[in-house]
């Protein structure tokens, strides 16, 4: 059936070589596909398939060697490294495994940070745009928190409070429940349905096979290539699973 949503990724024959010594090691050996509004796509590959190339391409963070990235509408490869910087603040929405928070600083001053580099926000404007990604994902009530008064799980919460505040184009996520317990893992996998049920568009950077069971397609790289390209057809609902799982208990 003909997708007639917007494309916000497209990669067209993209490779890239990295020199190590005398030998050139091909990365990516011309990957293409398209990614449109609203789905949530996983990406998996194990060590050495490409996978952390990929996602540094897809996150404007590096430039193929040749072929063409377009990230909603704007031609990547030829653009300059601080144009790059604008493009990937504006447009993406970063989430790492590590959370990536600065120590010391509050959740909402956290949230705040990519609106910082944005000259259409002034300061109550930036707080006030923190404090709604913050409810969005349930820690209205966490906002003077700090990193070391948080759980695991909060503080990825947190980060994907981040990753909203600038309505990105496209929400990337890199390994986003790698350092959780299972329980904290399907918490958050909640939380990325429910962004995908309000149309937002997600790519999941994963070695774990079993985040594919709920998002909506999963790319497979392997040696730089995509080897299965698939749309899910029978998405598991993450919290009907979260409701079976026990429950912590109390100290």
């Amino acid at each position: 059936m003909e997708n007639n949503r917007k494309v916000v990724i497209e990669l067209d024959n993209v490779k890239r070589d990295f020199q190590v010594g005398d030998e050139t090691v091909h990365a990516l050996r011309g990957v293409s596909f398209k990614i449109h509004e609203g789905e949530f796509v996983t990406i998996m590959g194990t060590s050495g398939s490409g996978k952390s190339t990929l996602l540094n391409q897809l996150g404007c963070l590096d430039t193929p060697t040749s072929g063409e990235y377009i990230l909603d509408g704007t031609p990547v490869r030829k653009m300059k490294r601080s144009q790059r910087a604008v493009l990937r603040n504006r447009k993406i929405g970063f989430i790492f495994q590590n959370y990536n928070l600065l120590p010391k600083t509050t959740a909402v001053e956290n949230v705040e940070l990519p609106l910082m580099y944005n000259k259409t926000y002034n300061k109550r404007q930036r707080r006030e745009a923190a404090i709604k990604a913050l409810q969005a994902v349930g820690l209205g009530d966490r906002l003077e928190h700090k990193s070391n008064q948080m759980s695991g799980g909060q503080m990825q919460r947190v980060a994907i409070a981040r990753a909203l505040v600038n309505d990105p184009a496209v929400i990337l996520a890199d390994e986003a429940t790698g350092n959780l317990d299972t329980r904290t893992s399907f918490e958050i996998l909640v939380l990325f349905q429910k962004l995908h049920r309000e149309g937002r568009t997600i790519i999941f950077v994963t070695h774990n096979p079993e985040i594919a069971q709920y998002s909506s397609r999963n790319i497979m790289l392997r040696d730089g290539k995509i080897r299965e390209d698939v749309i899910n057809t029978n998405i598991l609902d993450a919290a009907e699973v979260l409701a079976q799982l026990p429950k912590p208990q109390d100290d």
